[in-house]
């Protein structure tokens, strides 16, 4: 009981106000609740196609509907989580100097790990809250939108209380395993963390286990209707766009690292050695700058295509559930990439500003020693920018390689698909620059305070 009053007492003393502490809770908890309301939106999406009678009138559309859902889940699922991820991650470093600070002072493993576990569940806890209400405040919104003639309306979208609190309990999972492991390094190195001795590190086996699983997966694409199985196929296909989005995430922050490098050694000015720095000091942290983006690239490849694709074979004098069919498809192409400009918003907004506070000391040295604030931002701005051209590209590709032996380069290419992910691509890479733009002010109060 009092080893729980100490801690109880230590994590509300290393839990008072500093200054930018306020910002520091927020982000987090913004992030949270941002990922919970998408998350159980896209959830009663597609969950309404399994459980109400939305195809009543067409009971034999039942399996595609399905599948086309299934297919829109797997898209979203792994964004949703990789930017809760980013979420619990937000301001890591901070909290590792405070947990790292305490473990010098002679705090035992057992209470820093506990401490760094309450505290991210505690910041996740209340975004997940607010999320909950965010998702039921959207819901007449979403309730509007049409299938098969009719609205889904509100009675197909609200989920069941216990499958809200299965999802509020596995974003906080989340959150708690996130924090679990970043708390290995403070434990083992408690000075290196506080010095920052020694930076993250991604190897060249990323890119390895990333050649390999992207064979695999070609490889299930290409004999995707070899099973004869509908369940069969459905699995394949969502685990193969699930696969290739986490394959993006593995080979991602590696390809940013072997990029900076070649920046490093060919810098001629402040702001490009600067950036490169910034990068090399932590992939994984630049990756998630940009992460967002490879997801949505990766997605508008699929829907340029999957629009192209149905363009081409849609009915012309068919029946009405035919047509029906054809317009909620392009219907659900539409939700999926609005989905994904959301999830490049939020991911934009609050990493950015995230990485400024995390880096608060260095901007505040390097405006001490005379760097102009337009030198920052500059760096600022190509740590984020310079790897977008890569990563939509690469993104891009991988959709291509893995939609290849179903479509062919015809539908790929297709000047309908090739105008649809030019647009989605522009508008991701605007939606980046704009979360830049806005964070220009969390640099400002950095520097002032």
């Amino acid at each position: 009981m009092n080893k729980f009053k100490s801690m109880v007492s230590i994590l509300w003393m290393l839990s008072r106000p500093t200054p930018g502490s306020k910002a520091v809770v927020a982000l987090p908890v913004v992030a949270f609740a941002l990922v919970t309301a998408l998350s159980l939106i896209v959830l009663a999406g597609a969950m309404s196609f399994f459980t109400t009678p939305v195809i009543d009138a067409n009971p034999d559309l039942a399996g595609t509907y399905q599948m086309l859902a299934g297919v829109a889940l797997a898209l979203m699922v792994l964004p949703l989580l990789t930017l809760g991820g980013s979420a619990a991650r937000l301001s890591a470093r901070r909290r590792d100097e405070r947990l790292s600070t305490l473990r010098l002072l002679g705090g035992t493993p057992a209470l820093v790990g506990a401490m760094t576990v309450v505290e991210s569940t505690a910041v996740a806890a209340v975004g997940i809250c607010a999320g909950v209400v965010l998702y039921a405040a959207a819901l007449p919104a979403v309730a509007l939108i049409s299938f098969q003639g009719k609205a889904l309306g509100l009675a197909a979208l609200w989920l069941n209380p216990l499958l809200v609190l299965a999802t509020a309990a596995a974003l906080m999972i989340l959150a708690a395993i996130s924090a679990t492991i970043g708390l290995r390094q403070v434990v083992l190195s408690p000075l290196g963390v506080r010095t920052r001795a020694k930076a993250p590190t991604v190897h060249w086996v990323r890119f390895a286990l990333g050649a390999g699983a992207a064979v695999v997966l070609y490889v299930l694409m290409a004999n995707l209707t070899a099973s004869g199985s509908l369940a069969v196929m459905i699995i394949i296909l969502c685990g193969s766009f699930a696969g290739g989005m986490a394959l993006l995430n593995l080979v991602g922050p590696f390809v940013l690292k072997w990029l900076a490098g070649r920046g490093l050694r060919k810098a001629q000015t402040p702001a490009r050695l600067l950036a490169a720095r910034t990068i090399l000091e932590s992939p994984k942290a630049a990756w998630r700058q940009v992460s967002s983006l490879s997801m949505t690239s990766f997605i508008a490849v699929i829907a340029g295509t999957g629009l192209a694709l149905l363009n081409a074979t849609a009915p012309e004098g068919g029946n009405a559930a035919d047509i029906n069919l054809a317009t909620d498809m392009r219907t659900g192409v539409l939700i999926t990439v609005v989905a994904s400009f959301l999830l490049v918003a939020s991911s934009a907004g609050v990493n950015q500003a995230a990485a400024i506070l995390d880096r608060s000391g260095l901007y505040v040295s390097l405006d001490r020693l005379g760097m102009p604030r337009s030198v920052m931002e500059a760096a600022r701005r190509r740590a984020v920018m310079s790897p977008v051209r890569i990563v939509t590209i690469g993104s891009a590709a991988v959709a291509a390689i893995l939609l290849f032996p179903l479509t062919g380069a015809a539908m790929i290419f297709a000047p309908l698909s090739l105008v649809v992910i030019a647009c989605v691509l522009a508008s991701g890479i605007a939606l980046v620059w704009l979360g830049l733009a806005a964070s220009k002010p969390v640099l400002g109060s950095v520097l002032a305070r």
